[in-house]
């Protein structure tokens, strides 16, 4: 379980670097003024600031139960393929959500993206729940 965990946490070091950097260009570009950057001022940013910052911003939502799950496993010495098969299923539709939420941001696409996820944490956490019976 550990190699799953160690790439959501690569994707998630890589969005925010998108992010920041996405915020430094914006102010180079004098797009956004960096005082708006004390409050979050999100009403003067560009769409590019805005969707990497809510992006980077989901990596610590439903990860979070990925993340717990996946502890679970590796504390209680939990050894299931299909437990590992949707975890990488997870970090995969991860990628994929990160890389549309980012680039063209097709809202059906990311729904079904996010979704599809959703139930990979669900299986995470349902064949955990049946390796301890």
């Amino acid at each position: 379980m550990i190699y799953p965990v160690f790439s959501m946490v690569l994707l998630t070091l890589v969005v925010g670097i998108i992010a920041f950097f996405t915020r430094v260009n914006s102010v180079k570009a004098r797009k956004v003024n960096p005082k708006a950057y004390k409050l979050m001022d999100a009403e003067s940013f560009p769409e590019s600031v805005i969707k990497t910052t809510r992006c980077f911003n989901n990596q610590f939502e439903v990860p979070v139960l990925f993340y717990v799950g996946c502890l679970f496993y590796v504390a209680l010495n939990v050894s299931s393929v299909v437990g590992l098969y949707f975890a990488w299923a997870f970090v995969l539709l991860r990628a994929m959500h990160a890389y549309i939420h980012i680039t063209y941001n097709h809202l059906l696409h990311r729904i079904i993206v996010f979704w599809l996820a959703v139930f990979m944490v669900l299986g995470l956490w349902i064949t955990l729940m049946l390796n301890m019976a």
